[in-house]
């Protein structure tokens, strides 16, 4: 049998995935739930397993649900092991963030890991976000393909957040880093976050903006976390020597030449857009945006990949996006 050459690279990349995967595992201790988090809506949605380790969250017709650390980070490294619903999962959103929301509800900060639903045989897609201080109305969203079915088995999603840059992981491999520019003034998130995990109804706008709704006869959509790690300096700590230190010399903060080059083949092969070469929507690009000439080819000027999935040539001045999150992160629309 001849395979096809698109499924040739992907088995291709999760092995080169997989290898770097094991090059940068990280040393990080791993936690019961009760000992950092607690329910934050949902009632029986959520349930614990008996030994603390892991824990999961189910969208039904009457409820999401989801759970939040039980302190706030000024930084840190915070990450899980999640196995996303099976089958038909249009319109269903399961998000693993930071933010302050419940604290700052205007000027609030955010960093987001958000799995966006699709049609049955058709995969999940995945978005980053980075807002600081209710920077909501300018997004710096980037959305990505995964090389694996993320509802077959468990794989790790990691946020870094210190002072200096931000970088998002996906089985150890870096697939984005937002370094802190002085343009970004406010925009860069610093003030003191809690970690969330949460499942809701996205039906208005994510799945083909909105095109597909969640079909509550395919439900309960559940989705698994274990692997829970908060590593970082709590708001409530008088003295953050000793975590900054940790994290500053952590080898999850040091973006290493290897770690920079399975970031851009990942990037190349499986982001389908990025907010810094989206001129539709921001003529003037963000401070923190590297442009590369080669790389501005392959992208429309509407920020989407002319090569990964690539969508007919078409205007996008109308182009709708994830609605800001100007409500309390607890009571996000489920």
């Amino acid at each position: 049998m001849v395979m096809g050459t698109s499924m040739f690279f992907r088995r291709v990349f999760i092995a080169t995935t997989f290898f770097f995967a094991s090059i940068f595992a990280f040393d990080v201790p791993i936690i019961a739930f009760e000992d950092g988090f607690s329910k934050l809506f949902g009632d029986d949605n959520l349930v614990i397993s008996p030994d603390s380790k892991s824990v999961s969250l189910t969208l039904n017709r009457y409820t999401g649900s989801g759970f939040i650390s039980s302190e706030a980070y000024h930084n840190g490294f915070f990450s899980a092991s999640i196995k996303l619903p099976k089958g038909h999962s249009a319109g269903v959103v399961v998000a693993f963030y930071l933010s302050n929301g419940d604290v700052y509800e205007k000027t609030h900060d955010e960093l987001d890991f958000e799995f966006l639903g699709n049609k049955r045989g058709r995969e999940w897609r995945i978005q980053t976000n980075v807002y600081g201080n209710g920077s909501t109305d300018h997004g710096r969203e980037e959305r990505y393909l995964l090389p694996f079915d993320p509802s077959e088995a468990f794989h790790q999603y990691s946020i870094l957040w210190t002072a200096n840059h931000i970088i998002f992981y996906i089985d150890n491999v870096p697939i984005r880093e937002v370094i802190r520019a002085e343009g970004m003034g406010l925009d860069y998130p610093s003030k003191p976050m809690y970690l969330y995990a949460t499942i809701w109804d996205g039906s208005a706008w994510a799945t083909e903006n909105g095109k597909y709704k969640v079909s509550y006869k395919y439900s309960p959509f559940i989705a698994e976390f274990t692997d829970l790690v908060l590593v970082g300096c709590q708001a409530s700590s008088n003295d953050c020597t000793g975590p900054d230190f940790e994290l500053a010399t952590a080898d999850y903060n040091i973006m290493t030449l290897p770690k920079r080059s399975a970031m851009r083949r990942y990037r190349e092969r499986y982001m389908t857009y990025t907010v810094c070469y989206d001129i539709i929507r921001y003529p003037t690009t963000f401070p923190e945006c590297e442009h590369d000439s080669a790389e501005r080819q392959t992208f429309w000027d509407w920020g989407e990949s002319k090569i990964v999935m690539p969508p007919k040539p078409r205007s996008r001045s109308k182009r709708r996006v994830r609605p800001a999150s100007n409500v309390n992160v607890g009571q996000r629309v489920f």
